[in-house]
């Protein structure tokens, strides 16, 4: 294959088995609340949010903060542990599951993305895989976490860092690709 050839054939794209979790209206529904509901309560408004989250089939626990401009795919795949912040600007792409532990902070303009697409694929063919952040993580500012990736517990992960592989529990890690750099070390 020559530069100037297409590998890619996206008119064979086909994410026909994929499962969204709900109903193409439900989804509709979802994203129209999103739009209006969210950006419209003020910062102080969190139950409201919470409590929105929660009717559409999230799990979110007690004392949660989210801000008024995070964004949530499909809320219905997404569990957010007790007194977890999510900060603004934040993107959960939730084609699959993203679990969210106890006291984590997601700070703002970071990405959690849990589909891609094969590059070997023809076909361009979907991908996805759940993330999980362990109790007491904290992501910092504009970090991007890919499909399938594992943060420990007590993890912190760097500013503007991009995470495709698990990071391990108590450390500190950053980097593009991120990368543990020294222990966590508390009071």
């Amino acid at each position: 294959m020559t530069n100037d050839e297409s590998f890619v054939d996206l008119r064979k794209y086909d994410q026909s088995w994929f499962d969204r979790g709900r109903s193409g209206w439900y989804i509709l529904l979802w994203w129209f609340v999103q739009a209006i509901a969210f950006p419209l309560t003020p910062h102080p408004f969190n139950s409201v949010r919470c409590s929105l989250l929660r009717l559409f089939g999230a799990k979110i626990g007690k004392g949660v903060l989210i801000r008024p401009t995070a964004r949530f795919t499909y809320p219905w795949k997404v569990t957010i542990g007790d007194y977890s912040w999510i900060g603004d600007d934040v993107v959960l792409y939730s084609l699959d599951e993203i679990r969210i532990g106890e006291h984590c902070v997601i700070s703002q303009k970071s990405y959690l993305c849990t589909g891609s697409h094969d590059i070997r694929d023809p076909a361009f063919g979907l991908k996805t895989a759940s993330i999980t952040i362990g109790n007491g993580a904290w992501i910092t500012a504009d970090c991007f976490v890919g499909p399938g990736v594992e943060i420990g517990a007590n993890a912190v992960i760097g500013a503007r860092s991009s995470v495709f592989t698990d990071m391990p529990a108590g450390q500190v890690c950053w980097g593009n690709p991120c990368r543990p750099k020294y222990l966590r070390q508390g009071k």
